[in-house]
């Protein structure tokens, strides 16, 4: 473990201007909130939570079917939940990775990872094809060595890629250190099929779409219910409800509609911090003027990257679970993490001491223990959900709303026969069970980085069953 949690003086001056408002969401280009639902109405297709996953499955649903009625629902404003609090990073795995893909589903690997590459070029498409300025670079991710342990397991996953034809790059220290200075950084292992995004520009562009498409948008209108009635089902509202003949729910971390979601879903709680703009020579201190997305190798790892104006997000580390799936605005604010993120970034780049954090943020991540989404649907067939992409939702929330519109719409096709599809995660034990598993996962986490990756029984274990806890 190569950070130190002892913030220094120095290091909690840095956070002292820092306003507690997520980066992406500061911005004088936020588009005014759309009226909330003060009447009965009646829809084709409602969709629940104006995140990626609801704005992609409402948008995709107009392209799909242009007559088909479509009314999403917002309990705030769009993408102000994870979408709009997250890094930016715009992944091509749909598994969470290649490794935890390859190892819960072998058999459709090849598949997942086709369909990986085709959705974030679809994203990549649709971003250019409707003209969205959101920052979109399509730069490739590179996961950093700090420990020379993680350096042998970069190589270990070169050699079970490569029947897969997936084309990951290593780095030695020196040829990182051409990338990014860092005296801390001992290597890397490049993917290609990444991507950065400004996220809350991407979720106002989608927007805009769906309401250019004629979708019916209701922001500060939170559901409160579900019920099903003959062959409708009915959302109800503070001032209004919404009868509808196809139910879309993509609320993520949020209290979930439906009880039997919070079986398979816990909100973790994830944190990051943003600096003021680099001036020049800061920026040639670091290098990194390739924009490359970052994040180091350790279980408990931190994800950076820069930003259009010359700034850099460094969050992660922390991953914070509250008691009874704990979810609220009054855990979006850690002093504690903030101080030890600030710590690890002045102890990864010694060179900017003295640079200032401008925003300091948290969210909830709907973490699940496959770390990748699933599916499911209730009333009869007329009510689907995507849930549990535990952070990589960026990317995965458009191929998670493909899945909800073939579901609800009955299709049988090359998504809905697959076991990714079709299977569900193991679901978490009650409280208090649930809390005392985690932290212990938690702690094994943090000694398994400490020991040179070596997990102990616990860990072992709960990858046997197939119960994990990630970020």
């Amino acid at each position: 473990m190569i950070y130190s949690n002892t913030p220094r003086p120095e290091s909690l001056k840095s956070l002292s201007d820092a306003i507690h408002v997520p980066f992406w969401l500061d911005d004088p280009a936020r588009p005014t909130p759309r009226p909330l639902l003060t009447e009965n109405i009646s829809t084709d297709l409602l969709v629940i939570g104006a995140g990626f996953t609801g704005l992609w499955t409402a948008l995709l649903a107009k392209e799909q079917n242009p007559a088909r009625d479509v009314v999403l629902l917002e309990a705030g404003e769009v993408g102000t939940g994870a979408s709009g609090r997250n890094g930016g990073f715009v992944d091509a795995s749909i598994t969470h990775g290649f490794l935890n893909g390859l190892s819960r589903w072998p058999a459709e690997i090849a598949i997942l990872q086709k369909m990986g590459e085709d959705n974030l070029n679809a994203i990549e498409d649709t971003i250019k094809r409707l003209e969205i300025n959101c920052d979109y670079c399509r730069v490739g991710e590179i996961d950093i060595a700090t420990e020379p342990y993680l350096l042998d397991e970069f190589k270990e996953l070169i050699e079970l890629a490569k029947p897969y034809n997936i084309q990951f790059q290593l780095f030695d220290r020196d040829q990182l250190y051409e990338i990014i200075k860092s005296p801390i950084f001992l290597g890397g292992i490049k993917r290609p099929d990444s991507s950065l995004v400004n996220p809350a520009q991407l979720a106002w562009g989608l927007r805009k779409a769906c309401l250019d498409l004629g979708v019916q948008i209701y922001e500060k209108t939170p559901v409160t219910k579900l019920e099903e009635e003959n062959n409708f089902v009915i959302a109800h509202t503070l001032h209004g409800n919404v009868r509808a003949h196809r139910v879309a729910l993509a609320t993520n971390a949020f209290p979930p509609l439906l009880k039997r979601i919070s079986y398979y879903i816990v909100p973790v709680y994830d944190y990051a911090l943003m600096t003021e703009p680099l001036t020049s020579s800061q920026r040639d201190s670091i290098g990194w003027h390739g924009r490359e997305g970052l994040s180091d190798g350790n279980r408990q790892f931190h994800y950076f990257r820069t930003t259009a104006d010359g700034r850099i997000l460094w969050g992660g580390y922390d991953a914070v679970y509250h008691w009874d799936n704990g979810f609220g605005p009054h855990l979006e604010q850690r002093p504690a993490s903030f101080a030890r993120l600030a710590e690890h970034f002045f102890q990864a780049f010694p060179q900017l001491e003295g640079i200032r954090f401008t925003h300091a943020w948290g969210g909830a991540i709907d973490t699940c223990s496959r770390f990748s989404p699933f599916w499911g649907t209730a009333h009869h067939g007329k009510t689907a959900y995507s849930m549990g992409y535990t952070g990589l939702g960026v990317g995965a929330s458009r191929f998670g709303a493909l899945v909800m519109l073939d579901l609800l719409d009955g299709r049988r096709n090359e998504r809905t026969v697959l076991q990714f599809v079709k299977t569900k995660p193991l679901p978490f034990p009650p409280e208090p069970l649930r809390s005392i598993g985690i932290k212990l996962s938690q702690w094994s986490i943090k000694q398994a980085d400490e020991n040179q990756g070596r997990e102990n029984l616990w860990l072992k274990i709960m990858n046997w069953v197939g119960l994990g806890f990630d970020s």
